[in-house]
């Protein structure tokens, strides 16, 4: 009797939301946790899609609007519109960013037969923030490498506010 070999398919979760009229997801490991938009206080000299920086638990957390960040239009809040916290890379160290989106979606599985590498061409998105495409039914969701979205020299930039920000203890 021969033994069948079985072909796994590797999966992984996804948390989508909305941009503009597009689909993106971060990979749900790098997530730490989703936000209704609250108080993002602004921080003077810091670039466009800087939204500010907010109290999380009693540290400060950078907000970046990405909107801005992919050059889209800037758009009024809504009930909707929410700050994922994302971890990211940035000198060796994990540090947390905030993430403004339109919406959060909900939780996906892609395994490997839905995704693709992404176009080099076309992209409303700069291709180098892009990990991968998902498909799922006919819809297509730009995966985004949080490692990437966010260039070292802005991370050096936010992570500055964030010291200068910090409350000071008495």
């Amino acid at each position: 009797m021969g033994t069948k070999t079985m072909t796994t398919l590797e999966s992984k979760q996804y948390l989508t939301f909305g941009l503009d009229s597009g689909q993106f997801a971060f990979e749900v490991l790098k997530v730490k946790e989703v936000l209704e938009v609250a108080r993002v206080t602004k921080v003077p000299k810091t670039p466009p899609f800087m939204a500010g920086v907010i109290n999380l638990r009693g540290g400060v957390v950078p907000v970046i609007d990405l909107r801005l960040k992919f050059g889209m239009d800037c758009t009024d809040r809504t009930v909707d519109t929410a700050i994922i916290i994302v971890e990211t890379a940035y000198d060796g160290d994990t540090i947390v960013v905030g993430a403004l989106v339109d919406a959060v979606n909900e939780v996906i599985r892609l395994d490997t037969s839905q995704i693709e590498t992404p176009p080099k061409v076309g992209m409303n998105v700069s291709g180098e923030f892009i990990e991968s495409i998902g498909k799922k039914g006919d819809e297509f969701i730009i995966i985004l490498d949080s490692d990437k979205v966010f260039s070292q020299k802005e991370l050096e930039f936010v992570n500055e506010v964030a010291k200068e920000s910090e409350p000071v203890s008495a």
